[in-house]
Order: structure tokens, then C-alpha cells, then sequence
């Protein structure tokens, strides 16, 4: 093989790599897919929508937790059984309440999910504006030295000046 085939055989082998890298990673095990191509379908649309109560930060779609698989389960054995997508999504919201969904809804008991984003920008936009006008305003002077003072200061600097002076060499 030559260095030249060997150099395309590796670029191939990279871009496969960083395709297969940015493929969506379904946890969905090959045991639990339905037979039936549109009721997976539904599942995989429904199992997208809920959050993985261990990862919370992906759908259990995405996530190997087990309890993410057994939510799949259960999404799917309430397909078989033929209940609806909203059946479905109402039955897991009743045993888990709306914390399991990606989007939960806009009511009461979710208005603190949807309003801290924006109390938090509101807030952080205030603390900016706040440090500005304070670094707007003009320093504070501060009072003249009486005499006195002025006297000892000058005493103090000629006597720091004459301590880092080498003996050698005195300023002309």
C-alpha cells in the first residue's frame, strides 16, 4: 500500500469517525424496539420529549440509566396497549408531575421555571448598570495636609531616599 493510499484510507476512517460522532445517541436498546415501525415512531417522539429523571439533562430517548429504560418501557407498553400520545404523556405526568417533561407547560405551579431566566438576565442587567453609574461618579478629594503634615511627609520621603541611596553614590 502506499503512502498516498494509506493517507486517503485514513482521512476516510477520521470522517466516518466525526460523522458517527455527530449521530444522535438513542440509548434505546434493540430489545425494546416495537415491531411495529409507526408505533416506534410514536415512542421515539414521545421518549424525546421526556427529561431522564437521573440525567435531567437529557430525554430518556438519550439516556442508558435504568430508569430512563424502564420509562421507555412504560411508554411504550401504554402504546401497545392503545392509548393515545397524550394518554401516554398524561399517564407518566400524573406518576412523575411536569419536572419529567423537556418543555414543561406554562401554569402556576411551573411559572418560577419559565420566569428565572429572565429575573436572573433583569437582575445581572441591573448589577451592570448599578457598577457603571457608581464608576461614572468623580472621586472624592481628599482634604489638603496642614503644614504639620506636609513638614513630617517630606521628612519621611528624604529619609526613605537616603535609606535606598548605596553610600556610594549620593545624588548631584
Amino acid at each position: 500500500m502506499t503512502m498516498r493510499a494509506l493517507s486517503r484510507l485514513l482521512r476516510i476512517l477520521l470522517l466516518a469517525c466525526a460523522m458517527a460522532a455527530a449521530a444522535p445517541a438513542h440509548a434505546v436498546q434493540p430489545d425494546e424496539i416495537l415491531s411495529d415501525a409507526a408505533m416506534e415512531q410514536r415512542a421515539r417522539r414521545l421518549s424525546a420529549g421526556l427529561r431522564c429523571l437521573v440525567c435531567q439533562n437529557q430525554s430518556i430517548d438519550d439516556s442508558n440509566a435504568p430508569l430512563a429504560r424502564d420509562l421507555r418501557m412504560v411508554v411504550r407498553e401504554r402504546l401497545v396497549s392503545g392509548d393515545s400520545d397524550a394518554q401516554v404523556m398524561d399517564y407518566v405526568v400524573a406518576r412523575y408531575g411536569d419536572f419529567v417533561l423537556l418543555k414543561p407547560p406554562l401554569k402556576a405551579q411551573t411559572l418560577i421555571l419559565w420566569a428565572s431566566p429572565f429575573a436572573l438576565l433583569a437582575m445581572g442587567l441591573l448589577f451592570l448598570a448599578f457598577g457603571a453609574r457608581r464608576r461614572g461618579q468623580s472621586p472624592v478629594e481628599a482634604p489638603a495636609l496642614s503644614d504639620e503634615e506636609r513638614r513630617a511627609l517630606e521628612r519621611t520621603l528624604a529619609e526613605a531616599r537616603r535609606a535606598q541611596t548605596p553610600p556610594g553614590d549620593l545624588p548631584r
